[in-house]
């Protein structure tokens, strides 16, 4: 007698982009490439100089890994959110056990109107000493090989050459200098992350009509120095732009084949006195004919180590004075990332409940937020 096989999921990557007509953010497109050469490098960074300085959301492509690498993550993260949740409760987010990272499952957070948000996640430490402790689901342990390399790749080979150029940018003697302050080893911030919103109900989207709310997650801007996020098919990603007036509106990102988006986060915002763009975006409701459809999700979020001082390395562009930086609240140069990173994970909760986000306490300080 043959055992019929079980058929594998269909891949993520194939789903078809939608078909409404949707406001699209203009974004400059990076080919890594180009980077080995002093030319490429120098045309890169003038390209990355624009994008950062202006909207903070860049595409990266020619970035070292074939699609089928890329398509692999999203079938961990289908393998592991199909899991029943008991099998994934032990590994549940516990600050007092393995820090930030673990398993988040949808409707944790109270949001306005009485709804829950409906994001599931699991965010994996890097596979390094530092985090030698840290534990994970049988889904993730059966395919640990292809999570680590997939990881260190997103570390050594893009997140390097991205802070190299942002070190040319910054006109700093030693480019790496930024780079330097993200060792693999030590123990930070870096991290995988697999997610899934999970398709609103027919009772949600009811209230979400009445009320006037579309977002799944309310703007904000990230925690670290880059997000990585690998291309995402299902529309629900948009940017906050200002044109000349200074006018701000919600621009959609367009998913593109073959490519990272990329954006700028707190902490390289700060290391580098505000110049480099912390921009705020927010995850919506999908476009109608893609309502229906799980949203997976694969970011790689890189950061500085946890022990950084958030003060601005000395940079000849800065010192210059001759050059917009961005106006917001900075945290006491005494300040730490993991510090950062603690004040603002503190305030997600009340964040859902206000869709926004709050303004964070560190150390002495209130630091307000952008949206």
């Amino acid at each position: 007698m043959t055992i019929p096989s079980i058929p594998s999921p269909p891949l993520y990557q194939s789903i078809p982009p939608t078909t409404a007509s949707l406001s699209y953010a203009t974004l400059i497109t990076l080919d890594l490439s180009l980077f080995p050469t002093p030319t490429g490098k120098q045309l890169l960074a003038a390209q990355l100089k624009k994008a950062i300085s202006t909207i903070g959301f860049f595409y990266v492509t020619n970035f070292g890994l074939d699609s089928r690498k890329v398509d692999a993550q999203f079938s961990i993260a289908q393998a592991l959110f199909a899991q029943p949740d008991e099998e994934k409760a032990p590994y549940r987010v516990n600050a007092d056990r393995q820090g930030y990272f673990g398993w988040k499952p949808a409707g944790s957070r109270a949001a306005q109107f009485g709804l829950k948000d409906n994001l599931e996640l699991f965010d994996d430490a890097k596979y390094s000493a530092a985090h030698a402790d840290f534990s994970r689901p049988a889904a993730l342990q059966e395919r640990r090989q292809e999570s680590e390399e997939f990881g260190r790749h997103m570390h050594f080979f893009v997140v390097y050459r991205l802070l190299y150029l942002c070190g040319m940018i910054m006109e700093l003697p030693d480019p790496e200098a930024l780079w330097k302050k993200h060792d693999y080893e030590k123990r930070s911030q870096c991290h995988l992350r697999y997610m899934l919103y999970h398709p609103r109900t027919e009772e949600e989207l009811e209230v979400m009509k009445e009320k006037g709310l579309q977002e799944n997650v309310y703007g904000h801007t990230d925690f670290g120095s880059l997000t990585l996020l690998m291309r995402q098919p299902v529309a629900g990603l948009q940017v906050r732009v200002t044109n000349e007036s200074g006018e701000q509106s919600w621009k959609w990102v367009k998913p593109m084949e073959n490519s990272l988006t990329v954006n700028v986060a707190d902490t390289l915002s700060f290391l580098t006195g505000g110049y480099l763009k912390s921009t705020v975006h927010r995850v919506v409701l999908p476009p109608e004919d893609q309502r229906h459809l799980p949203r997976y999700g694969v970011i790689y979020f890189a950061g500085p180590d946890d022990e950084t001082l958030l003060k601005p390395v000395h940079s000849p562009l800065l010192e210059k004075g001759d050059e917009e930086v961005q106006k917001r609240d900075l945290p006491p140069d005494t300040t730490t990332a993991g510090e950062w990173v603690s004040a603002r994970f503190k305030s997600i909760d009340r964040n859902y409940q206000t869709n926004k986000d709050n303004a964070v306490e560190v150390g002495m300080r209130s630091v307000q937020a952008y949206a």
